[in-house]
């Protein structure tokens, strides 16, 4: 005996549907494949078609991608597949203003999806000093850069300060011609470019001239205090002892620091000599400090780079 056949219509109305579809529909035939309905955009509801059970999974599915795309936030695949995850459980964490930026510069709104996001996103709000630890597409700088373009925006800080080390990753770049700048420019890039996603290239552009945002590499925060500030220094693990220490203690008044870096990654001629494992053994509860661990679970710039860092994880297990 087969199961009826049933339909169930979710109402887009308010949704952006190209955002709730996806390109060439490929949100809608990702929840197809998921839960063994047939999906479809009719008018101005989505349409599930399919046995009960099937049916029941995909509108909750449904239902939470028509909320996003209400919310003019990027679904993706990969958010439907997260969607879908048994352990999937909207933000719970921190308040509207922790747990939703709007940046209205981009007309964009960035919001944690996942639950461990948004538990990361309460730390900041909540937390002088915040230490995020985990692989990479986890969110980790990608957030922290929203979280302070936000406080900026809303006139919780003066200016921003991101920092990196410069730190070859198994190649050599000082045979590259060019000043300083130009030198250093290539290891910075990856902030210029979270950067350009929430703030438009003019503000970028004048906020680097007047320096109420600064880019630059970790050794040029010597003997400095980094007051009224959102301070994030990315790629953490990659920061020796010494710099470390040098980094936290520029923190001055009404200022925030998050630390960002992903310990099977350091490229240090000697683990022992990151700055990242001595703060997570020798700083821990410290009240002031909070520690976040994202999991291959957070990881959502592709889904195929969580199989990859389970692959590796697994290979060096062996």
């Amino acid at each position: 005996m087969t199961d009826t056949v049933v339909t169930q219509r979710l109402s887009t109305e308010g949704a952006d549907l190209l955002t709730l579809a996806g390109v060439n529909d490929a949100n809608l035939i990702e929840l197809a494949r998921l839960s063994g309905a047939k999906v479809a955009l009719r008018g101005d509801a989505l349409s599930i078609t399919g046995a009960g059970e099937q049916v029941d999974r995909a509108a909750a599915v449904g239902a939470r991608m028509i909320e996003a795309a209400r919310q003019r936030a990027p679904v993706t695949p990969d958010d439907v597949m997260r969607m879908h995850s048994e352990d999937w459980q909207p933000s719970t964490q921190g308040t509207p203003d922790t747990s939703r930026i709007a940046l209205p510069g981009v007309r964009k709104i960035i919001q944690p999806k996942t639950p461990g996001q948004a538990e990361y996103l309460a730390q900041i709000a909540e937390t002088d000093i915040v230490v995020g630890i985990g692989p990479a597409g986890t969110g980790k700088t990608y957030l922290a850069v929203a979280a302070a373009v936000d406080a900026l925006m809303r006139k919780r800080v003066r200016r921003i300060v991101l920092a990196r080390p410069a730190v070859e990753a198994g190649e050599s770049l000082g045979f590259l011609p060019g000043d300083m700048q130009a030198k250093v420019d290539p290891y910075l890039r990856p902030l210029y470019d979270a950067l350009d996603e929430m703030m438009p290239a003019e503000r970028i552009q004048r906020a680097l001239e007047t320096r109420t945002i600064e880019i630059a590499p970790l050794a040029f925060m010597r003997g400095r205090t980094l007051g009224d500030a959102f301070v994030i220094l990315d790629e953490a693990q990659n920061a020796s002892n010494l710099q470390m220490k040098m980094f936290l203690t520029r923190l001055g008044v009404n200022s925030k620091i998050v630390i960002t870096g992903d310990k099977t990654q350091i490229d240090l001629p000697r683990r022992e000599e990151s700055g990242l494992i001595q703060v997570e053994r020798i700083l821990r509860g410290i009240d002031g400090i909070a520690f976040h661990y994202f999991t291959d679970a957070d990881v959502i710039r592709h889904r195929l780079v969580r199989d990859i860092i389970r692959a590796y994880a697994s290979d060096e297990g062996a």
